[in-house]
């Protein structure tokens, strides 16, 4: 991992090396993958707001600006055997003040049930703690993300509290389930509680 600390920002791209998965930072030629990866049902479910109108040029352009933000790191995560693009992790949200940020991810089909989301969430969980110095990493995910939430579990988050009613989607209503891990904690399990 590369060693910086968090003054720095997010500024620096690291290649963050696991058995499973390789998180790298983006290049404009993951453009169209991402697109497809955007477009699965169960990403744009759990990711985005129903009425998002995600454009072959706004992908394009967002992920081509990746390298350029200072106050979030997002990382392309690429099955290591094949070197598929499967998705994606963000730190975000960055409080310099607090050394704390948040986290988020989305996997596509072709990554998911093989502990690539898995891998990839505590390769850039432990660079936000080993790497980056910070204090704490936190996340909201929704309480029907079953998948997600044992990912998270298995990783070392913990419930910290929950929005009620916080998203309506397709007409109901659903909680947040708001989750952590603090250096502290993971410095005990290392994402392996």
């Amino acid at each position: 991992m590369t060693a910086h600390t968090a003054s720095s920002g997010f500024s620096a791209q690291p290649v963050l090396v696991g058995e499973k998965a390789l998180l790298r930072p983006f290049s404009p030629d993951d453009a169209p993958r991402m697109i497809a990866i955007l477009d699965d049902p169960e990403v744009r479910r759990f990711t985005f707001e129903p009425s998002s109108e995600l454009t072959p040029e706004l992908v394009r352009a967002w992920y081509a600006s990746r390298h350029t933000q200072d106050d979030r790191l997002d990382l392309a995560v690429t099955d290591r055997v094949t070197g598929e693009l499967v998705g994606e992790v963000v730190l975000n949200e960055w409080s310099p003040a607090e050394r704390s940020c948040g986290f988020r991810t989305l996997i596509a089909a072709a990554g998911r049930g093989r502990g690539l989301g898995t891998e990839a969430t505590r390769l850039v969980v432990g660079h936000a703690f080993e790497s980056l110095g910070l204090r704490r990493v936190s996340l909201e995910v929704y309480s029907t993300n079953h998948r997600a939430l044992r990912v998270y579990r298995k990783v070392g988050f913990r419930e910290v509290g929950v929005r009620t009613r916080a998203q309506l989607r397709e007409g109901v209503w659903n909680d947040e389930t708001l989750m952590a891990v603090t250096a502290d904690e993971w410095a005990v399990h290392r994402g392996r509680p």
